[in-house]
């Protein structure tokens, strides 16, 4: 039907729309090198297919990106979706402070969105966070064509154990 809201896609943006193998290695320094590794997010290439998924579901869905990324860097963020040419959408980001693990901040925020409207599916790369929301019941389409937080232990202990993507 025509007046039914549709239901949310939300898609992941790092190693799902973009590409962030060109600064992972600020992440394999001792301290690890956050500044520069969320400094240079705004030079990432596109991943094409996380730009053809995006692009399939805006023809019916409504757009969210969720992202570990923090908030200081939504207007580099946007720019950059936008620059890109991917579709309008809603960007939820992590607070600055925020340091829960990926999957709990996603989680929790996949469950907020339910309850305003459905969420279709979910596109991810980080396989806890797929795993966690199938788990809750989601669907979830694994973006298993950027660099794969699981065979890249500094990308997922970034995302998992430090809270930071």
């Amino acid at each position: 039907m025509p007046d039914e809201p549709r239901p949310y896609a939300v898609l992941d943006i790092d190693a799902t729309l973009s590409d962030t193998s060109k600064r992972i290695h600020f992440l394999d320094r001792k301290p690890k090198d956050w500044d520069s590794f969320f400094a240079e997010a705004k030079n990432d290439a596109v991943l094409d297919e996380g730009l053809a998924v995006a692009t399939t579901l805006a023809a019916d869905h409504e757009i969210v990106y969720l992202t570990g990324r923090p908030e200081r860097l939504r207007r580099d963020t946007l720019k950059w979706l936008k620059d890109n040419g991917f579709p309008e959408g809603t960007v939820y980001m992590r607070r600055n402070t925020d340091r829960r693990p990926g999957a709990q901040m996603k989680i929790d925020r996949l469950r907020k969105l339910s309850e305003d409207k459905p969420v279709a599916v979910l596109v991810d790369d980080d396989v806890k966070v797929c795993a966690v929301a199938e788990k809750a019941g989601y669907s979830v389409l694994r973006a298993d064509w950027g660099l794969d937080a699981e065979t890249q232990p500094t990308l997922f202990e970034a995302q998992e154990k430090e809270g930071r993507t």
